[in-house]
């Protein structure tokens, strides 16, 4: 990363694993270089033991559910106690490998052949609507670093016993450093 006084910063990026289907990723930029013997640059520069004594997540839930807000709560979370932490430590940044557990699927409408012009999306960022997103879980958990792409594409047809019925295929392939995999998956919406 570079900042415009062309003067490298340093970034955080940290994905933690929990269950097969929930992952959490936290991204952290300096605007500034770190300053030497300051608790950031102690943290890139320490052990991991070092980290995971002080590598806390504060949850806070600004918009949402209630239930959502109550069950996750404000206490803190010294994380690297909670989780196992993976570091990679570079020059000017400091990483935790990514974890996919699934690819999530959502449709955009825009209804454009009218006296006025409308529309919705079903996707995570948009307002709730009854169609959802729907959730493709992966074979394979894949890690994922910076930089790296996954490679792939969607069919989606009726069925052709049951036209309510949804057919899906899924191809994909990574190829990064920690992890290699080329796969194909069937999924049936009903």
């Amino acid at each position: 990363m570079v900042n415009a006084d062309h003067a490298l910063t340093f970034r955080f990026t940290s994905s933690f694993h929990f269950s097969p289907k929930h992952s959490l990723v936290l991204y952290y930029a300096a605007e500034r270089p770190v300053r030497k013997d300051s608790l950031l640059e102690k943290f890139a520069d320490g052990t991991d033991q070092f980290r995971d004594a002080r590598f806390k997540l504060i949850p806070s839930i600004v918009e949402g559910y209630w239930m959502v807000k109550r069950a996750v709560g404000t206490k803190a979370c010294l994380l690297g106690k909670a989780v196992t932490c993976k570091y990679f430590r570079q020059d000017n940044f400091l990483e935790r490998d990514d974890y996919i557990h699934a690819f999530v699927a959502y449709f955009d409408v825009s209804f454009t052949n009218c006296h006025k012009l409308m529309g919705f999306s079903t996707g995570p960022r948009s307002r709730a609507t009854h169609w959802k997103q729907t959730v493709l879980y992966l074979e394979d958990v894949l890690t994922i670093c910076e930089g790296e792409t996954i490679i792939g594409s969607m069919i989606v047809a009726p069925n052709k016993k049951n036209p309510r019925d949804v057919d899906i295929m899924v191809k994909y392939s990574l190829s990064g450093r920690r992890c290699v995999v080329s796969r194909v998956q069937f999924y049936k919406m009903r």
